[in-house]
């Protein structure tokens, strides 16, 4: 993606590094390992923490760890190539912050031009950057482990920069117009909470049961992978994609594919558990949104495309 020249997003919220207490409750955010932390010093594990505290203290720190002088050259060395990663690493997230609010500027020019099209206007979502886990403004606490998401209560996209390099690494979807698709993404719920779109949604889901609140939350997630495409049509006519940009978001929205993950962790495909949608589904709303460029066609909530696959 040609974005050197873009102009950068003001709306940027950086609280990477700021260290937050994690909140002690069960279930998401990755806290299960705390909570059992929590709960093996309630059966005793403790007592083991506060023997190994003492040795420590008796039998002089390192040395009881397997230091010694040997030890302290290579922690030495050690902390050399952490440095040397830390530094790299914080050079990469550079980029990747310059990046998104260049990305995140352009989404504000073509979502605002579109608004005042149809005489609205619009108020820009705002970029968190975040480290680990953050306190949002009314959707609690997130945690990187999560991904991306977008908090309707405060109008912001949180990421953690370390998502950037998970979709290269882990996901296998590399380029930087997969990032940018991520963001177009949740720029996209960020569209529906202005049109009133999420409100209806949230109703829709508390008088809902279980499977039918599943069907409507991918149909949410479509939607937004449509608005996305349409974004990316605007990006293509201003002249900002390169070869290979359309197939670099196609192959994100694989790889975030529900059956895609799935099939990952458990080795099997259940349907009837997807919230966000098959790599198929997630595909075709996208190509279909960068196809038309516009909100006429991206109705996913009555129009039937590949819902079923």
């Amino acid at each position: 993606m040609k974005w050197d020249d873009l102009r950068r997003s003001k709306n940027v919220d950086d609280r990477r590094g700021q260290r937050m207490g994690r909140p002690s409750r069960s279930g998401g955010s990755g806290l299960g390992g705390l909570l059992g932390m929590l709960l093996l010093s309630r059966r005793g594990g403790g007592k083991w923490l506060l023997i190994i505290i003492i040795l420590m203290m008796l039998f002089g720190g390192g040395s009881f760890l397997g230091g010694g002088l040997g030890g302290q050259e290579g922690a030495s060395q050690e902390a050399q190539t952490s440095q040397q990663v830390e530094t790299s690493q914080t050079k990469a997230s550079s980029e990747e912050k310059d990046f998104l609010s260049a990305v995140l500027g352009s989404t504000e020019d073509f979502w605002s031009g579109l608004f005042e099209e149809q005489g609205q206007s619009y108020d820009p979502a705002t970029l968190v950057l975040y480290t680990d886990q953050v306190q949002t403004g009314g959707c609690g606490f997130g945690s990187a482990q999560a991904g991306p998401f977008y908090c309707p209560g405060d109008q912001s996209v949180y990421i953690d920069l370390s998502f950037y390099r998970e979709l290269k690494d882990r996901y296998q979807a590399p380029g930087d117009f997969a990032m940018a698709y991520v963001l177009a993404h949740e720029v996209g719920h960020h569209i529906q909470n202005e049109l009133g779109i999420m409100d209806q949604y949230q109703r829709a889901v508390q008088s809902a049961g279980e499977k039918e609140s599943k069907q409507l939350s991918v149909r949410l997630e479509l939607q937004a992978d449509y608005l996305a495409g349409v974004w990316a049509h605007y990006a293509e006519n201003q002249g900002l994609l390169e070869a290979g940009d359309i197939q670099e978001a196609l192959q994100a929205a694989n790889a975030v594919g529900d059956d895609t993950l799935q099939e990952a962790a458990y080795g099997q495909v259940v349907p009837d558990s997807f919230t966000h949608g098959s790599a198929q589904q997630r595909q075709a709303w996208f190509e279909r949104g960068y196809k038309y460029g516009d909100l006429d066609h991206g109705d996913t909530f009555n129009t039937y495309l590949d819902f079923e696959k």
